[in-house]
């Protein structure tokens, strides 16, 4: 693979990452807004998506996978310790994701959960790690020269390996936690129409 093209694919990953951390922030303003009785465009939000979250869940998952196996298979970016912890988390995701969204079984999304706050801690201490704000172990520094504060990719100054990783972990968990059914949204969506009609 050429020079070009590798260099292409890095942007573009970093790319995909910069808009999934739009849509990240944009799913935390909805969630404050509805946490501080503002419900209606939370609402609206899981009515749009209803039925395809965990869908979106498995995009996000496999697009996670596919990127890590391009930067260790092809682009031949060594994983890290904590790297290979993050992937012992993701690759399952988008696994169960699939099986979850394929066999209508959406109310399981939720047992996934785990899985993905797991990998986003993982990823918010490798953040740390790389730009200096938390030690690293024993096991980061043999596993790699370097150890796990190497970045591979520094794209848009901010967008490395492990920030792609966990953008993707707030991702998945977010639409996970859309997922589940614990509020009626068609409820709290005319709830929301009445209280503004007042």
């Amino acid at each position: 693979m050429t020079r070009i093209v590798m260099r292409s694919l890095v942007v573009g990953l970093a790319s995909a990452g910069v808009v999934a951390n739009v849509m990240v922030a944009l799913l935390v303003v909805l969630a404050l807004l509805a946490a501080v009785g503002f419900r209606r465009p939370w609402a609206l939000l899981r009515l749009k998506l209803q039925g395809v979250e965990v869908w979106l869940a498995f995009l996000v998952a496999a697009i996670a996978t596919s990127g890590s196996l391009f930067f260790s298979e092809i682009a031949h970016f060594t994983p890290c310790a904590l790297c290979w912890y993050q992937r012992f988390c993701m690759y399952p995701l988008a696994i169960a994701t699939f099986v979850i969204a394929t066999s209508g079984a959406v109310s399981a999304a939720r047992w996934l959960l785990p899985l993905s706050l797991g990998g986003a801690a993982l990823s918010l201490y490798h953040v740390l790690i790389e730009n200096g704000l938390a030690p690293q172990t024993a096991g980061c520094l043999l596993s790699l020269p370097g150890g796990c504060a190497l970045k591979w990719i520094n794209e848009f100054g901010y967008i490395t390996i492990p920030t792609l990783a966990l953008t993707a972990f707030a991702l998945v968990s977010a639409l996970l936690l859309l997922a589940t059914p614990h509020i009626n949204t068609t409820t709290d969506f005319h709830a929301g129409r009445k209280e503004r009609a007042k």
